[in-house]
């Protein structure tokens, strides 16, 4: 298991702290999880293409404590990190077990097995 997931510090998963947090709306990657002082442990990879703060409020309340995230330039920046976090992790660790899917009209494949998702 990768030991920096390349993302922002921890984060409670809270309209509040996502508002404090990810200022903006531009595509991003995140990971939901819970948080012990020294561990983040990853539960789903995810990510949006031009909306992060608000995908991110989507799974306030639900099973997740903790998030962290990071912005990109491009959904296909982001499509590309989203995709080796999920490899980096495996299906078999994370909830989410489906490959990574690419935005709608887009010809972009994964950089690391060549799905199309």
């Amino acid at each position: 298991m990768p030991t920096s997931l390349g993302l922002s510090a921890a984060h409670a998963l809270n309209e509040k702290d996502i508002d404090g947090a990810v200022v903006g709306d531009s595509p991003g990657v995140y990971a939901l999880g819970s948080n012990t002082p020294t561990v983040f442990y990853v539960g789903y990879i995810g990510r949006s293409d031009n909306d992060l703060n608000g995908q991110l409020k989507q799974w306030v309340g639900g099973k997740y404590s903790h998030f962290k995230y990071r912005f990109f330039a491009s959904a296909q920046e982001a499509f590309m990190k989203e995709c080796n976090l999920f490899h980096d992790f495996g299906e078999t660790e994370l909830d989410n077990r489906v490959h990574p899917t690419r935005p709608n009209g887009s010809n972009w494949t994964c950089p690391r097995c060549g799905a199309l998702g």
